[in-house]
């Protein structure tokens, strides 16, 4: 049976650069915030999500994510209403995923709220990626060209790294990139002879 790798982590880590290295190895990996973004797109979704937060969150038929993140992630029983719409969706879409890559001996699910979620149960091992809130920050507010604010109220949403590590295998500290490779290299080569 496949075994599921759960890859988590707080916005800014790296969590996305640690699968995407899962992957130049040939290894399948599934990530939830692509995934949930997906979702978001079909028209049923978009009805549904427009019902609950407005019309505000539309902009030319679509949903006008930053708008949409402003309203939840200012307001924590919101932020609960729109993950309870999209998190089974994306849970049942992974279930699918999962079933067409039977054949692998494992899988790597990234999503930034494994462990809030709850789905970090359904995972064999859970990987930890940190970095300083301050590396976070910075990489955030470039990636994403948004103000510190917006990312601190993001932040404050998610498990700190220290409540993250209580239920992970291992930890992976992502701040200079020679050193992430060698962690990456040994937890893979741990990985690959366990399974």
């Amino acid at each position: 049976m496949t075994k599921v790798i759960g890859l988590t982590g707080g916005i800014g880590s790296g969590k996305t650069t640690i699968a995407r290295l899962f992957q130049d190895k040939g290894i399948p990996i599934y990530i939830a915030d692509e995934e949930a973004r997906k979702i978001m797109e079909l028209p049923q979704i978009i009805q549904q999500v427009t019902e609950l937060f407005g019309s505000s969150v539309l902009l030319e038929g679509k949903i006008n994510r930053k708008q949409l993140a402003q309203i939840v992630f200012n307001n924590p029983s919101k932020l609960k209403t729109l993950n309870n719409l999209i998190h089974p969706l994306v849970a049942k879409h992974f279930d699918q995923w999962l079933q067409l890559h039977h054949f692998h001996s494992f899988v790597v699910k990234e999503s930034a709220i494994l462990i809030e979620s709850g789905n970090y149960k359904k995972c064999d091992k859970i990987i930890l990626v940190t970095a300083s809130e301050e590396t976070r920050i910075k990489r955030v507010m470039q990636r994403d060209n948004l103000t510190k604010k917006a990312v601190l109220d993001r932040m404050q949403n998610q498990l700190s790294d220290e409540k993250k590590r209580l239920k992970s295998d291992f930890v992976i500290i992502n701040e200079n990139l020679k050193e992430t490779q060698k962690q990456f290299d040994d937890i893979l080569k741990i990985l690959s002879n366990s399974y």
